[in-house]
């Protein structure tokens, strides 16, 4: 609603009213008739789009990420760094797990996810901006210090790889590796998804599977 947009935004109320006005008339938002509140418009899913087919990353991984859930019957996700957080760009689903992720969205701090841990384990820009923001508690194992944050951060860059066990969900485990660049920095991540059992007895094979196919991500990039 148009009051609480003025109080998060800070403005007042004739002057929240006023961009809404301008926004809507360019399609970045919409009035809900039925309750005079505003939500995205189509324009925002259309610019989304557009950065989705402009990007190279996505278009080289997606081959990839199809032959990874293929063969591990797993969700598979590519995700970039943003600030502190984690953006997941592009996700092949596996049934199970749909609800779960709708619920948790497409952005995620840094620390409770492999692929964050593996971006920052190889970024130094995005430890950095982790460290800045701290380590707020998601669930019941959730990274919560920075002695806790730098052992992660350690282990990634022993084996090349990062773990999340019930982390950002419970029950549900994720093993990443990092895309690199041509200066060894990385620049995204790809992970597999799933059922904490299942993934917990197959780490090691799992993450072989994915250090290859990034390394194969890293080359066409």
């Amino acid at each position: 609603g148009v009051t609480d947009i003025a109080r998060r935004l800070g403005v007042a109320k004739s002057t929240a009213h006023r961009m809404l006005s301008v926004l809507g008339n360019r399609g970045y938002v919409e009035q809900v008739p039925a309750t005079g509140r505003y939500r995205l418009g189509i324009h925002v899913y259309e610019l989304g789009q557009l950065a989705q087919a402009r990007s190279s990353l996505r278009h080289v991984a997606l081959p990839v990420m199809r032959y990874i859930a293929e063969t591990t019957g797993l969700t598979v996700n590519l995700s970039v760094p943003d600030g502190p957080d984690v953006v997941f760009v592009e996700r092949i689903e596996k049934p199970g797990l749909e609800e779960e992720l709708e619920r948790i969205g497409r952005r995620l701090p840094a620390h409770v996810t492999s692929s964050g841990k593996v971006i920052a384990a190889f970024n130094p820009a995005v430890d950095r901006a982790r460290r800045e923001v701290g380590f707020p508690p998601r669930v019941s194992r959730t990274v919560r210090s920075v002695a806790h944050w730098e052992s992660e951060l350690a282990m990634a860059r022993r084996h090349g790889f990062a773990t999340s066990e019930s982390e950002s969900i419970n029950d549900v485990s994720t093993v990443a590796v990092p895309i690199r660049n041509v200066a060894g920095l990385a620049v995204a991540a790809i992970s597999m998804m799933g059922p904490t059992g299942q993934i917990r007895a197959d780490i090691p094979r799992l993450a072989q599977l994915l250090t290859t196919e990034s390394r194969r991500i890293g080359r066409q990039l």
